[in-house]
């Protein structure tokens, strides 16, 4: 018999064993939450944070850190995916230096070593405030550690208002038009709304890529009437809804099914519309295409060009204003070639000097996200989980955005006296392996590892290269600083007619041999693809 039993303490000790059982129990249950919360709460903050570089060491940078100590500290405010870890500023007085308790520790040319030592998962571009040049530098050094790049906008980009009061909201990735490596080119906003206020507006090809954007623009400027030509009725349909949608009443639109091809119906256009001002954006534009159908861009592009043109001066019209593409200059392929004699059309008609109408032809490079571009293809490769296919890794073209390419259009036109051809000063031309890497990012995914680039051979009719002007062609400065002309060499009056009604006939029979045979002799320097990229690849050699 021990005590317990011997005092009679039994049932006492039965009572406190249990209470003892269960609150030991239940504080190992709570500990055991808490510390799996706490564990919980780790494990998200570090699939959330990640460790990030700050480019820049100003103000905005000091701005941008104390957002984040504000929001991570405040419980209101939900968990934000930067984690500073370092500073990089090109300033050497600044290195060692602090801003908000994180260090700068050298200059941008050191960015790929401190981002493999200091473990960096994203860079942040954070000085609004760069000249073109010294952004596109640090960006493309950027890029090269192959890490998801994101920046704060260009100060005139900024904005503080009810919607976005901090620097914190305005973090983003890079724009398309940001992997050209410069600013988007502003326009003359005044000259345009005094060319299209209160005019009656043709846009052919009002439904395409740059047709679209073009009836977006003139939108804006109260026109008296736009009117809509497009043979794609899908094409046209959208756009008319979308300003319908935006403008109701307010805006007087006409939208049109009609071939530029059809003489007869064009003139019944012309004849019932009266159109002041026409944009001839119609055409066929892909080059491959084109190549398995040369009688169908001579056809649309060549005999459509010359149906509206001769329309435009019969029926007076004040402007007519025609969209080429740089691939019309020593052309490799039956697109560009095509589009070099509807150039060629419109400088013979400004020639003539006969009727009121002016008429202007603006050439420029590719256009980002237009249909057939190559960004949309790389999207859709990308999305659905396919390698990204380039033509050649040598391969580099000029591009600019559909808001750039429209803009130069209407200021052209608006600044035009009649037979110039105006030339976008475009920058530096872009590698298109660059351009899918740069976009393959954008994704927060690795080129070559997460998503494959193949290169596929280039395609018929395609350049290494484009070009902006020919050899006899030079500049002249305009009011604008990026916009050109270009002295263009005289059309014989004496035999181009002769030639051209040669190619449109051989067209109409749809003699391919024939046609091609008579494009290239009203076109001369319509030359290979093979001696052209012989020449180029030497050249660069």
């Amino acid at each position: 018999m021990n005590l317990i039993t011997q005092f009679g303490f039994e049932p006492l000790y039965t009572t406190l064993h249990w209470i003892i059982a269960i609150i030991g129990i239940c504080l190992f249950r709570y500990a055991f939450k808490q510390t799996f919360i706490e564990l919980t709460k780790v494990g998200q903050h570090e699939g959330i944070h990640k460790r990030t570089m700050v480019i820049g060491g100003g103000q905005a940078c000091k701005m941008l850190l104390k957002e984040l100590e504000s929001a991570n500290d405040s419980p209101a405010v939900k968990d934000v995916p930067f984690e500073p870890v370092c500073i990089i500023d090109d300033n050497r007085l600044k290195i060692g230096s602090k801003v908000q308790g994180i260090e700068i520790v050298g200059s941008s040319n050191e960015i790929p070593k401190f981002v493999e030592s200091l473990n960096i998962e994203q860079i942040i571009f954070a000085i609004p405030s760069a000249i073109e040049e010294e952004r596109k530098r640090v960006l493309d050094i950027c890029a090269e550690t192959k890490l998801p790049i994101k920046i704060i906008p260009f100060l005139s980009e900024l904005m503080f208002d009810d919607q976005k009061k901090t620097l914190l909201s305005q973090i983003r990735n890079i724009k398309t038009e940001e992997l050209l490596g410069r600013d988007p080119i502003k326009f003359d906003n005044q000259n345009i709304r005094s060319f299209i206020n209160n005019k009656i507006c043709m846009v052919t090809g009002g439904g395409g890529s740059i047709g679209s954007e073009l009836v977006r623009q003139i939108a804006k400027y109260d026109p008296a009437q736009i009117i809509i030509v497009d043979i794609y009725e899908n094409n046209a349909y959208d756009i008319q809804q979308e300003l319908t949608m935006q403008y109701k009443d307010s805006l007087n639109l006409v939208t049109l099914i009609a071939s530029v091809r059809d003489y007869d119906r064009m003139n019944q256009i012309f004849e019932k519309y009266k159109p002041d001002i026409v944009f001839h954006a119609a055409a066929h534009k892909h080059v491959p295409l084109m190549e398995v159908s040369p009688m169908e861009a001579i056809k649309n592009n060549v005999m459509g060009t010359f149906n509206v043109a001769t329309l435009a001066q019969f029926h007076n019209v004040k402007k007519f204003v025609m969209i080429s593409t740089d691939k019309a200059v020593n052309p490799t392929n039956v697109m560009g070639a095509s589009k070099r004699c509807c150039e060629m059309i419109v400088q013979y008609l400004s020639q003539q000097h006969e009727g009121i109408t002016e008429f202007v032809t603006t050439r420029f490079g590719n256009v980002l996200g237009s249909n057939g571009s190559v960004i949309p293809l790389f999207k859709r490769q990308i999305e659905n989980g396919l390698p990204v296919t380039v033509t050649h890794p040598d391969i580099i073209r000029y591009f600019m955005t559909i808001p750039e390419a429209v803009s130069l259009v209407m200021e052209a036109a608006a600044i035009a006296h009649g037979s110039e051809i105006f030339v976008l000063d475009m920058g530096q031309p872009v590698k298109i392996v660059t351009l899918a890497e740069n976009l393959i990012r954008m994704y927060g995914k690795e080129p070559y590892k997460d998503v494959p680039i193949k290169f596929v051979g280039l395609r018929p009719g395609e350049k290494i290269k484009e070009e902006l002007l020919m050899n006899e062609e030079g500049l002249q400065k305009t009011e604008n600083k990026l916009i050109f002309i270009g002295k263009q060499t005289p059309i014989d009056d004496s035999i181009f007619p002769s030639e051209l009604y040669k190619l449109c006939d051989a067209a109409k029979q749809n003699n391919e041999e024939l046609a091609v045979k008579a494009l290239k002799k009203i076109v001369p320097t319509f030359i290979t693809p093979e001696e052209f990229n012989k020449n180029a690849i030497t050249a660069t050699a």
